[in-house]
């Protein structure tokens, strides 16, 4: 099998992570050039000024309590500084000792299942939960890779970015929302634009929210890659991860029920849906898997 760098993994997932962002802020431009272009510049600029306004209070809300409310929506529980915590304690210190972070506050989460998460708006203030079932099944060096892979969330800025995200995707839907609502609701003016701007308006204006949020989930997928990564790089021992992937496999039921809206957030998807093939935030545990182990 042939070898690959953990330098070059993580490279690479940045590099295709900034590309699919910025595929969905070029739709975004293109979307506001066009209703520029195909409405009365008055409505344009209370839309956009409209749509601006709700994201910047959902960003802002989200970045500010985001963190409290994941934690209380997960029922995650502060962890309780006795022996029988010990090793995790030890575990998430020394690891973010040396990702060269402050050492997040640790929660733990009543579920058998085998899973973990990260929160927090930066690295001063990020938080860490697990559930009792990781504790339970994993080994010392299992838990140490995915205690790294959050380490890695945390050190490389990812809820920051996945909101940032979010808030461009956000966005597009609330543009196309309300430019088709304008062509329905619309009048005179608009009849005088270009018939071909219009149609193209109209199409991207109908696929854009599906297209972007298609793309979001892929951004996911390759900061999920990036996190295995750099948890290798934290821990230099791949395997650790690989075998937590594999126990995950053969014990997760994907019955934590949680949010759609936070299950990005979680080591693998707390959930189980007929749809998780296209609309997955994770990547297969098996190519996860087969690349830690060609590392």
């Amino acid at each position: 099998m042939e070898r690959i760098s953990f330098y070059d993994q993580i490279a690479k997932n940045k590099r295709n992570s900034l590309f699919l962002a910025s595929f969905i802020f070029f739709i975004l431009v293109a979307l506001i050039y066009l209703i520029g272009e195909i409405l009365a510049p008055e409505f344009s600029l209370i839309f956009l000024i409209f749509a601006i306004f709700l994201v910047f209070l959902y960003t802002y809300g989200t970045y500010m309590y985001g963190d409290k409310i994941i934690l209380a929506a997960t029922n995650a529980k502060p962890i309780k500084e006795d022996y029988n915590y010990l090793h995790l304690i030890n575990t998430v210190e020394g690891l973010s000792i040396a990702a060269g972070i402050p050492k997040p506050k640790i929660y733990i989460i009543e579920s058998d299942e085998i899973n973990a998460f990260a929160t927090g708006r930066s690295p001063e203030n990020a938080s860490i939960a697990v559930t009792t079932g990781l504790l339970k099944n994993l080994k010392r060096d299992e838990i140490e890779g995915v205690i790294g892979h959050e380490i890695s969330h945390i050190k490389n800025y990812d809820i920051r970015f996945m909101t940032l995200v979010a808030v461009m995707v956000g966005l597009v839907a609330i543009l196309s929302h309300l430019f088709l609502r304008s062509m329905w609701y619309g009048s005179g003016k608009r009849e005088r634009k270009s018939g071909l701007l219009i149609i193209i308006g109209l199409l991207l204006a109908l696929v854009s929210p599906i297209i972007v949020r298609l793309v979001q989930f892929a951004i996911s997928r390759r900061r999920e890659f990036l996190a295995d990564a750099s948890s290798v790089e934290l821990t230099r021992y791949p395997e650790g991860l690989a075998s937590a992937l594999e126990k995950i496999m053969k014990i997760n039921q994907g019955k934590m029920n949680v949010s759609e809206a936070i299950s990005h957030l979680f080591f693998v998807d707390p959930n189980k849906s007929p749809l998780d093939k296209l609309y997955a935030t994770h990547p297969p545990i098996e190519e996860r898997i087969r690349i830690l182990r060609s590392m």
